[in-house]
């Protein structure tokens, strides 16, 4: 098939060669109208030995649940594997996009004046930095006077389920940036957003040194994406544990 956009105008998509959909219906009815497997057909460009781009890219989809989030957190290998046939130089590129995608999000966050007043507004500063890793991390936000993001920083890193922070860390932090609040902030990597005992032992200790060395402590969230494929987070301080 004529690959020039005219030769498609008057040609009904169906009727289209299968790898030539997704492309040509971008040019001619614009990007917002292809589906996320289109997307991915796209980059991909040809498909496997019994299965074309469409159906390779829908295959891979369905792998992560229909989302594009928990298809984020796999690895090349983990393509791969599900997808017998797959080369290398496919799975990464479909991986490569989506990382491209989350440095997009943190490029944004990060050029925005950083302003935390709300629990939303503290997902929204933090999420980019977690809410994607298959294993827990712990990071502190360090604010200003007018609740200015002066600082981010990683306290710890974990496994699957927990996640060790040294207070001493969060705090020398703090001091160094002369921090008025903190806010602190973890992921769980299940989906589950309700804290444990120690989650909350944890944000009963910071709490307590905060005060201690006249550090507000403004909140705890935790982040996670929920069964739904839905980004969201438990706030301590909206759920009057802080």
């Amino acid at each position: 098939m004529d690959n020039d956009k005219s030769s498609f105008k008057n040609i009904p998509i169906n009727q289209w060669a299968e790898e030539d959909r997704p492309r040509e219906k971008m040019v001619i009815q614009g990007k917002k109208s292809l589906t996320d497997s289109e997307l991915i057909a796209i980059l991909l460009r040809t498909g496997i030995k019994g299965a074309p781009a469409t159906d390779l890219a829908k295959a891979i989809l369905k792998q992560a649940d229909g989302s594009l989030t928990e298809l984020a957190r796999l690895e090349v290998a983990d393509l791969q594997s599900n997808n017998k046939g797959l080369g290398m130089a496919k799975a990464v590129t479909v991986l490569a996009a989506l990382e491209l995608g989350n440095r997009m999000l943190k490029e944004n966050n990060n050029n925005k004046e950083n302003i935390v007043n709300t629990s939303e507004d503290l997902f929204h500063c933090i999420a980019p930095n977690i809410i994607n890793l298959p294993h827990e991390e712990f990071w502190a936000v360090f604010l200003t006077q007018r609740h200015k993001v002066s600082w981010k920083q990683r306290i710890g890193a974990g496994g699957l389920t927990q996640t060790t922070v040294d207070l001493r860390i969060i705090f020398r932090a703090a001091l160094e940036h002369n921090a008025i609040y903190i806010a602190v902030a973890h992921n769980h990597p299940s989906g589950g957003l309700l804290p444990s005992q120690p989650d909350k032992d944890l944000t009963h200790r910071i709490f307590e040194v905060g005060k201690l060395l006249n550090i507000k402590v403004l909140d705890h969230i935790i982040v996670g994406v929920l069964p739904s494929g839905k980004q969201d987070y438990f706030s301590f301080a909206d759920n009057g544990l802080l």
